[in-house]
């Protein structure tokens, strides 16, 4: 399963990246396809271009940020989900498509790759397939990233897509799919060859007779006693059809000049504009100054639009154009180029250049007026195109278009996953040794065992109010470092706004609780994971309160214990007896069965990530305290089963903590005991002062 969901996962990545990069860099084109839709649809017209084209980049962009999300497996779940339905919506169109034919080809993958629409409906029903089995076990996905290095890529292919899309839509198609890209002869594109299969077509006549009405084949065609009302030609095979088939120049009088112009040896200008009315107009100075430049050298610069005689005459009226207008199909100029007006120069009737209205080049200036002083009045002459770099054939190639995308997107997220994966090796390696006996044996002796004072806030204080006690601890202890490690444990409204903020290498942040439950419907719970997205370190559990208020069973929170440790949290288990077993006597039965029913169960390397807290229930908020020397007792025991459980140097590694009304005044006492190893603190880790004279129990 997990191979077959993984060879699923690679497959829709790699199309989705394919699929959506080719439209994102002709937004353009996936704009007229989506109108394509539209007007089959009657609705062309309720439609603004603007709604399209953003429709446009939108698409294309999600299409190519799921492919990528769902190649390094980032946001496994919502991904798969969301690529799932993406997938049905896709299926029920291309099955419409199928049925309906309102559009030979449904765009799918631009203009790289044209499928019938049958041979798409094939495609997604197999990526249907595919993002089912994805969404069915979305976490079988392996990761080429960690969590922790997943906003890089998201937020990293969101701006290269968008901007890849807004660049073409400034310019022009990094990549050009078209048949009348860069090095196209456009007559030889028309061409077809000898011996190419031809089309086939069924011609039926429409006759009537006597008021009745009834079709007939070129075979069948009946005697004179019938009268011919209409005929239907039919495709019934086809045949080669050339990659420019419906290309035509015509003067507005009908004249065809495409032969003419096409053949002509040398240079001509093209100036395409599909609709003069809606052509931006911002440019015309450089146009008519390219116009100019033409004139000078006797080049033909002429303007190829599908407008009527009042649209020509618009651009006239507010550009002053003086060269000819001549119709092509509005289809075809929309083809041709990606910009409303853009320029071709044709070589022999080879296309060599391709500008967008807002890369025109400054012929004068940037390239063709160059230091030719004429004989004797020392005046520069402007250089024809025969001599000029813009007169040849740019030196861009699709090699070098190829490694620019690699260079600027592909080895970025190629270097950071090479370096997130070794840093994850790395410590896997370090875990294995340091389970390995050899290690153990070898390993230098162990430091003493971390001394914690760690603040309970428990359901105290706003937002407001919390955050600014936050800060005063931090900036205090910023100034004057403790001789020990300090964790806050805020109610979870807290943990976000604090942890930006919090120099957690000074003071551990952690909350006060967590669900027993991994994620789902359970209204009001907030679960480990969430706990640990808001930077949060710590999560206390098996507070006394929590048991008595809320009646937490010890099954409960072993749960809560595996899912805290699932999520890397460090957990601060909370055991402890009331006033009435301490007086029966059974307080060392009572923390015993706790760690049993909770915590016991599990392995050596993970309890010791656990810190215990001993809470004596009958001192909480009670002004009573433990005498130190009980303190010491209970926590001696403690230490004492640990041992018996998982071996002395676990019982020796593990931090106990004192909680039960420590106050500046009693924590030097109860700190220098043994087995105390710091404080669960409660009402006096509200206020600053009173938190910070309880740290500096351990400087004295």
């Amino acid at each position: 399963m997990k191979w077959l969901v993984n060879i699923c996962r690679i497959v829709v990545a790699l199309t989705f990246i394919f699929s959506g990069y080719v439209k994102a860099i002709d937004p353009l084109g996936t704009q007229y396809k989506i109108e394509d839709y539209l007007e089959a649809l009657s609705l062309a017209q309720y439609v603004p271009s603007i709604f399209t084209l953003g429709t446009s980049v939108l698409l294309s962009a999600i299409e190519f940020c799921l492919g990528i999300f769902l190649l390094f497996a980032i946001h496994r779940r919502s991904a798969s989900k969301i690529s799932l339905v993406f997938m049905v919506v896709m299926t029920l169109v291309t099955l419409w498509l199928w049925i309906a034919n309102p559009v030979s080809d449904c765009g799918c993958f631009g203009d790289a790759i044209h499928l019938t629409n049958g041979q798409t409906l094939l495609k997604n029903i197999v990526l249907l397939a595919c993002t089912a089995v994805i969404a069915w076990r979305p976490l079988m996905m392996m990761r080429f990233i960690s969590q922790s290095n997943q906003w890089i890529v998201v937020n990293y292919t969101v701006l290269f897509i968008l901007a890849s899309s807004i660049w073409s839509l400034w310019t022009l198609p990094l990549f050009d799919f078209r048949p009348y890209h860069v090095g196209a002869n456009i007559q030889k594109g028309m061409e077809i060859p000898e011996g190419a299969e031809q089309p086939e077509f069924e011609t039926t006549f429409i006759m009537e007779k006597d008021g009745k009405r009834q079709e007939f084949t070129l075979e069948e065609y009946p005697d004179s006693t019938w009268t011919f009302i209409d005929q239907k030609n039919v495709l019934i095979k086809e045949g080669y059809v050339p990659p420019i088939h419906d290309f035509s120049i015509q003067t507005i009088e009908g004249e065809d000049l495409t032969e003419e112009i096409l053949s002509r040896k040398g240079y001509t200008f093209l100036l395409i504009s599909p609709h003069l009315e809606n052509a931006d107009d911002s440019n015309f100075g450089e146009i008519d100054q390219i116009y100019e430049y033409a004139l000078e050298h006797n080049y033909p610069f002429i303007c190829l639009t599908a407008s009527n005689e009042t649209g020509i005459q618009h651009w006239r009226n507010i550009t002053g154009a003086e060269y000819p207008f001549y119709l092509t199909d509005e289809t075809t100029l929309k083809t041709v180029i990606r910009s409303n007006p853009g320029l071709l120069l044709l070589k022999d009737g080879t296309i060599i250049r391709k500008w967008s209205h807002n890369q025109l080049p400054d012929f004068y200036k940037a390239t063709i007026r160059q230091a030719t002083p004429n004989k004797g009045n020392g005046v520069q002459e402007s250089i024809p195109l025969e001599k000029s770099t813009l007169g040849q054939m740019p030196r861009d190639s699709v090699p070098s278009k190829l490694l620019a995308i690699f260079l600027w997107f592909a080895l970025p997220l190629f270097v950071l996953t090479l370096a997130d994966r070794l840093f994850a090796w790395t410590k896997w390696i370090r875990r294995k040794q340091q389970n390995s006996s050899l290690y153990k044996h070898l390993k230098p002796k162990r430091k003493m065992r971390k001394k914690i004072v760690a603040g309970n806030w428990k359901m105290n204080m706003n937002l407001q109010d919390g955050i600014a006690l936050a800060k005063e601890l931090n900036e205090t202890l910023k100034a004057d470092k403790p001789n020990c490690g300090v964790v806050i444990c805020t109610p979870f409204i807290h943990l976000a706004s604090i942890a930006q903020f919090l120099d957690q290498d000074i003071i551990g942040l952690g909350a006060e609780n967590c669900a027993d439950k991994e994620k789902g419907a359970f209204t009001g719970e907030v679960s480990a994971e969430m706990v640990k997205s808001t930077g949060a370190q710590y999560v206390i559990l098996g507070h006394s309160e929590r048991r008595e208020y809320y009646n937490e069973t010890p099954e409960i929170l072993k749960e809560k214990v595996l899912l805290a440790q699932k999520n890397d949290l460090k957990v601060i288990f909370c055991i402890g007896e009331s006033l009435a077993e301490r007086e029966a006597g059974k307080q060392n039965e009572v923390v015993k069965a706790e760690l049993e029913g909770s915590v016991f169960n599990l392995s050596e390397e993970d309890f010791r990530k656990i810190v215990i807290a001993y809470e004596p229930i009958w001192a909480i908020g009670t002004g009573k305290t433990a005498t130190a020397e009980q303190a010491e007792e209970i926590h001696a025991y403690i230490r004492s089963i640990i041992a018996e459980k998982y071996g002395q140097a676990v019982a020796d590694d593990t931090t106990i903590l004192y909680g039960g009304s420590c106050k500046a005044s009693n924590a030097p006492e109860l700190f220098a005991k043994p087995d105390i190893d710091g404080g669960l603190i409660g009402g006096a880790s509200l206020k600053c002062a009173d938190f910070k004279g309880i740290i500096d129990a351990w400087k004295k």
